[in-house]
């Protein structure tokens, strides 16, 4: 089902608090995730409402269903930009991180002299005559986002704060706002509290995609959880005449807990 956004009849009326503050609500159908949803009203609200900006977004499910919801924008003056209790904003980047890696995903072309062969490393990356594989650094692909999040005081206690402390550096044992069972990690969280009595919550995760049917070399059928590490064993293995380092086994290790993210929820 594709999903769809209609602004509901009598939209923009509702004023909200204070004098300024104005609300439009939508109706977002067919949509199961909340940041999908979230990013859907985004792309469809304006960023202005006559005189007023667009300050905060947010979704709720419409009658516990899993697939509707309804959205809600809230503008004010620029200079009002205190976001209402309850209230979530986004905010989003895709400009990864450094990664070294030994193997490439293939091997181009190689040159050698007029009557020579190259050596075939398989896929090792900057092999050495001394036996090693020295590898490089490549731009990792890895998707960070952050929602802060407005919470009552009521919510925010020791025992609250602890969950969040034991949920840093795990990733995901369910599928968690589109992302499958070990492509999320939570990078921790950021709060401070208000005049008002309200805290304002930064939740900082990061996403890397899970890899199936992956080749290394000769070694085929690897599989591994986006934030499982991956090494690769190489020997040295006769190749016209000379010793070429290729590799010998894949490994793929498990080198962060996951845990349960929905007891992030206050």
């Amino acid at each position: 089902m594709t999903a769809t956004i209609a602004e509901k009849l009598g939209s923009g009326e509702l004023q909200i608090g204070d004098a300024g503050r104005y609300q439009k609500q939508y109706i977002i159908l067919g949509e199961t995730s909340e940041t999908a949803a979230i990013a859907l009203l985004g792309d469809t609200a304006p960023s202005t409402f006559g005189d007023l900006a667009l300050q905060s977004l947010r979704v709720t499910p419409m009658d516990g269903s899993s697939d509707k919801w309804i959205g809600e924008a809230e503008y004010a003056d620029a200079e009002d930009v205190t976001p209402a209790e309850g209230s979530t904003t986004f905010s989003f980047n895709t400009s990864g991180g450094s990664m070294h890696i030994t193997q490439s995903i293939s091997t181009v072309n190689s040159y050698a002299p007029a009557g020579k062969t190259a050596t075939d490393f398989k896929g090792a990356i900057n092999a050495t005559d001394e036996g090693s594989v020295d590898g490089v650094d490549i731009l990792n692909p890895i998707y960070r986002w952050s929602e802060m999040h407005v919470v009552p005081d009521s919510k925010v206690n020791n025992a609250y704060k602890g969950r969040l402390f034991n949920l840093t550096a795990k990733t995901n044992n369910a599928p968690f706002q589109g992302f499958a069972i070990g492509e999320c990690l939570f990078e921790g969280a950021t709060g401070s509290k208000r005049g008002d009595g309200a805290w304002e919550i930064t939740y900082n995760f990061a996403s890397s995609p899970n890899v199936t049917g992956k080749t290394v070399g000769a070694i085929t059928g690897i599989n591994k959880l986006g934030w499982e590490y991956l090494w690769v064993l190489y020997s040295d293995v006769a190749n016209g005449g000379k010793t070429a380092k290729q590799p010998r086994a894949v490994y793929v290790e498990q080198v962060y807990e996951s845990g349960n993210f929905a007891d992030l929820v206050p």
